[in-house]
């Protein structure tokens, strides 16, 4: 079956070839994962992708420490991350208005007035550019086939002859053992595996633009208040502001300068990455709604020298959880964004779509080219429980970012962070799928629901006991103020 202990390290060749063929849709995330990670479990992969190349454009995103574990098989892809990742970075936090609450201080020394090690965060914040960067150049080494321009418009299953597939735009039909899902928000394959989940405008979007440090050469005043942190500015610094009802974030490293500002909707976002809009949309619209007090005048001044065409304005929806995650033969199964969407507020949307490949292709090699179908629901039965709650936390941090209590924060300057709790970042998938499989394969043979299983330990707060939720009544919690949980320990 395979085992693993902390620190090994198994590198492609390990794993004997297991004859599974994959199929996978998508160039996200959680697809370019999962193609590494099943060939490293002696899968066979190929992918497709329906652009004509993969997109590496892009702002930032966190990526937690347990999306990053499997890191330690991949020595140049480990490499990589160390030389592109902010581990020096600093942090400081101000009012909407500009006023300063929290001085400028390492993120490490963050973590410690948190209660948490310093030596070992629970993730940091990456820019997309550089992270998928360094993931095609790993694909690329390992001779990982993508067809490219190959647009899905079905998906499908054969359980008598054991086989899945897609047909794409072009009437082409690509087929084999199994179908990973991995085409983000509106994935075709959600008809299949148990319909489309229903998305509610949140009635926010997110101004977010990414561009070249240079451009602050235009206001020498700016460029002085963004420099970077440390003794010699050379250190990347993330600055934080929090108001009624929205937040922005500018990071600032050597060769790059990104914003982004939550918004109540304007009437010009789409969810789209690629739609975008000028600097005056934003100056026209940032204040509204935030009464005397408006807009910090140093971030005004970062919209206006913001270069054409960089602004994306995306529209953020809430959907209702996704209630299946396989296709009743389980030959096809969805992962991140398609199985489980998040709010940027979450700070969870990689990092879970990392740990969903890493789960599966773990879960395929200990299974076996005999029980696909028994693995992959397996492998829902470890990650819907945790997406749930992770997902629950977006809603949380949505209302600790937006409502901030200012007496508290300044007693406790956590409270004007997201929520990063040991029950996600010390979660390593792949060493619990190992320990685990047998005792949840044996709960999905006997027809257990997966919320009366009692022979695993939870992967998600502990004592917290499933309980079923909609976007309707979370919406109201998070603008009430009064977002609850459940019960256990979600810290």
């Amino acid at each position: 079956m395979g085992s693993l202990h902390d620190g090994d390290c198994k590198p492609v060749g390990s794993y004997p070839p297991s004859g599974i063929d994959i199929l996978i849709v998508g160039t996200g995330l959680a697809g370019l994962t999962a193609s590494l990670e099943c060939v490293r479990k002696g899968h066979n992969v190929r992918i497709i992708e329906r652009h004509d190349d993969i997109n590496t454009a892009g702002d930032m995103y966190f990526m937690g420490h347990s999306a990053t574990k499997f890191f330690r098989h991949w020595p140049e892809l480990s490499r990589e991350y160390d030389l592109i990742s902010m581990n020096n970075a600093w942090i400081e936090t101000f009012k909407h208005d500009g006023e300063r609450m929290i001085t400028p201080l390492k993120v490490a020394e963050r973590l410690r007035q948190a209660g948490m090690d310093p030596n070992t965060p629970p993730g940091a914040f990456q820019m997309r550019p550089l992270i998928y960067r360094m993931y095609l150049n790993e694909v690329q080494r390992q001779g990982i086939e993508i067809n490219f321009g190959q647009r899905v418009v079905d998906y499908y299953e054969d359980e008598a002859r054991q086989k899945a597939g897609v047909v794409t735009d072009k009437g082409e039909r690509f087929e084999a053992d199994i179908v990973i899902a991995a085409d983000g928000v509106g994935s075709k394959c959600q008809k299949l595996v148990g319909g489309q989940v229903r998305a509610m405008s949140a009635g926010r979007a997110m101004w977010r633009a990414a561009f070249p440090i240079d451009h602050l050469d235009k206001n020498p005043k700016l460029k002085e208040f963004l420099k970077l942190g440390g003794e010699n500015e050379d250190e990347p610094m993330v600055r934080t502001w929090l108001g009624p009802g929205t937040y922005a974030m500018v990071l600032t490293r050597r060769e790059t300068c990104v914003w982004i500002i939550n918004h109540d909707v304007t009437g010009t976002e789409e969810e789209n990455w690629n739609h975008t809009v000028e600097s005056d949309d934003v100056l026209n619209n940032m204040d509204k709604g935030l009464g005397p007090h408006p807009w910090d005048s140093r971030i005004k001044e970062l919209v206006k020298l913001t270069p054409p065409k960089t602004i994306v304005n995306f529209e953020l929806f809430w959907r209702d959880p996704q209630p299946s995650w396989n296709s009743s033969g389980a030959r096809v199964v969805l992962i991140g964004d398609a199985a489980h969407s998040f709010l940027p507020a979450s700070g969870n949307g990689a990092t879970q779509a990392i740990e969903d490949a890493v789960s599966l292709a773990t879960c395929l090699q200990i299974g076996g080219k005999q029980n696909v179908p028994e693995a992959v629901r397996t492998h829902v039965r470890f990650r819907f429980v945790r997406c749930s709650c992770a997902q629950k936390m977006g809603f949380s941090n949505a209302e600790r970012l937006q409502h901030p209590d200012w007496q508290k924060v300044k007693v406790n300057p956590k409270l004007a962070q997201p929520k990063l709790p040991s029950w996600i970042w010390k979660h390593d998938p792949e060493q619990y799928a190992y320990e685990n499989y047998e005792k949840m394969a044996d709960a999905v043979r006997k027809g257990v629901p997966f919320d009366q299983v009692d022979t695993v330990p939870p992967n998600y707060p502990p004592g917290y006991k499933y309980e079923p939720w909609n976007i309707e009544d979370m919406q109201k919690e998070v603008e009430n103020a009064t977002v609850y949980m459940g019960a256990g320990n979600w810290d």
